[in-house]
């Protein structure tokens, strides 16, 4: 009997050790903010459910760049947004597993944190880093496959139960931990290393052409463009909200109209940040531009009428705010002078 207990003993003393190597402990990790960002704007948003952890980082971004979350282990999420292009596609639409094309530009990621209304898309209909992630893989013109394939696909994968018991504490699989685990690898996106950042900080100057472009851009009598998009005082250089710019008289596609259901919405899409504009051409929520020399053009001499044009809009009925070329040189320059060169080639953000 006495051998019988100590058996018994060994053999619990066995597996309690052996649970407790596997439990793991995630190492809390906190963002690394510019300077710039820390000096102007308040902290950024990190929900409690979902704190940022060293595992949690390097599972989401391994799953960023893997193509098994797509139908037919094709595309990954990196397909449409490249880090090379400030996480967006270099082509005005984005072509789908089933070469089908969407009718929206993909929209670059980074400072994603500060988007406080936390409404995503161009039209708003995501309301969390998280649910933003979830969308591209079960719809139909995109990755088009269903979370409960790609939750077993995971399971079944050599590394990736290991990978989630790290970062979550369950190797069990679904749809929940995948997009925590990628929204904690996008909230680290972050983007204040431009020429025009050290030139707020005081450690360079603006070329006399820079530093005309960014008055005119300040400038209600010029460009007047830093009521949607900040100012040296709104570092991410976009406020997030949604207008009506002046594309089209009448919509083909309704924005974050088509999300509310209100008509006073339709035509409304969220403002981009202006931030490497350098790397992230088609611009518009249909990439319809080209080039910045369109946007520009647009804002200066191509507005359209519309019954929900924002009032922003102040120069309509001069087709614009009527820039002269010089003008239109120098605030393309100040533009450029936001890409943030070393953002893009952050090996830390590449597969």
């Amino acid at each position: 009997m006495k051998k019988i207990s100590i058996l018994f003993l060994l053999i619990f003393l066995s597996c309690s050790s052996k649970d407790e190597v596997e439990q793991y402990t995630p190492k809390p990790i906190a963002l690394e903010i510019p300077e710039i960002l820390k000096q102007k704007l308040i902290a950024p948003v990190v929900p409690s459910t979902n704190p940022l952890t060293e595992e949690g980082i390097a599972l989401g971004k391994k799953l960023f760049f893997d193509p098994i979350l797509s139908k037919d282990n094709t595309q990954s999420c990196s397909s449409c947004h490249n880090p090379k292009n400030s996480f967006t596609d270099d082509t005005r639409f984005s072509e789908g597993v089933d070469g089908i094309f969407g009718n929206r530009n993909s929209m670059p990621l980074f400072n994603l944190a500060w988007n406080f209304d936390e409404r995503f898309m161009w039209d708003g209909k995501e309301l969390s880093i998280e649910r933003q992630a979830l969308a591209p893989v079960r719809n139909p013109i995109e990755m088009h496959s269903k979370w409960t394939e790609v939750a077993n696909k995971l399971q079944n994968n050599s590394e990736y139960p290991t990978l989630f018991k790290q970062a979550f504490g369950t190797s069990k699989i679904d749809s929940t931990l995948i997009t925590k685990a990628i929204a904690q690898f996008e909230r680290t996106l972050i983007s204040a290393d431009s020429k025009f950042d050290y030139y707020l900080l005081g450690k360079v100057q603006l070329t006399p052409e820079e530093l005309n472009g960014f008055n005119v851009f300040m400038d209600e009598n010029r460009g007047d463009c830093f009521h949607c998009h900040g100012s040296n005082n709104n570092p991410l250089w976009t406020d997030n909200k949604f207008h009506n710019n002046g594309l089209d008289t009448n919509f083909a596609d309704l924005g974050l109209g088509k999300v509310t259901g209100d008509p006073n919405d339709n035509g409304k899409f969220r403002t981009p940040s202006l931030r490497n504009l350098a790397f992230t051409a088609p611009y518009m929520h249909d990439g319809r531009f080209a080039t910045l020399e369109e946007v520009i053009n647009h804002y200066s001499e191509g507005l359209k009428p519309s019954s929900t044009i924002d009032p922003l809009m102040k120069k309509l009925n001069n087709g614009g705010v009527q820039l002269t070329d010089k003008d239109k040189a120098d605030l393309k320059a100040f533009l450029l002078s936001l890409s943030d060169n070393n953002f893009v080639n952050n090996p830390a953000f590449q597969k």
